[in-house]
């Protein structure tokens, strides 16, 4: 069975970092992109970043550049992404994504995605 669950979220004040992680089982992440998308309370679903199969092409939201990074170690099937300079309006369930294909799509298409995880939730507040 397919399988994303993500991890790492939390409670963070305004300027701080966190560090979330995707684990991704029963399916081998190799020749895929993997994407990050957020949900705030009573707003949809946006894009935060994607990585190519190869982790060779990214892509992110302007609202995260420069903030966040996102990469992946095929060898653990594991995708990660790394949050500093953290803003209440990052808060949000953040959850990873796998496409069927390699490359990334433009980084506001979750229906480009095909597998989703939970989700974990992120708040930023002081």
């Amino acid at each position: 069975q397919m399988q994303l669950e993500e991890s790492g979220g939390g409670p963070v004040q305004p300027g701080g970092s966190l560090k979330l992680r995707c684990a991704i089982s029963g399916i081998n992440m190799d020749p895929y992109a993997v994407g990050w998308f957020r949900q705030a309370p009573g707003k949809e679903r946006d894009g935060v970043s994607c990585s190519s199969n190869s982790g060779r092409e990214t892509v992110y939201a302007d609202s995260v550049k420069g903030r966040f990074i996102i990469s992946r170690d095929n060898s653990k099937n594991t995708v990660y992404l790394e949050m500093d300079l953290l803003k209440p309006e990052d808060t949000g369930v953040y959850y990873c994504a796998l496409r069927i294909l390699r490359d990334c799509p433009t980084v506001h298409a979750p229906e480009a995605y095909d597998i989703w995880g939970q989700g974990t939730q992120v708040t930023v507040s002081s």
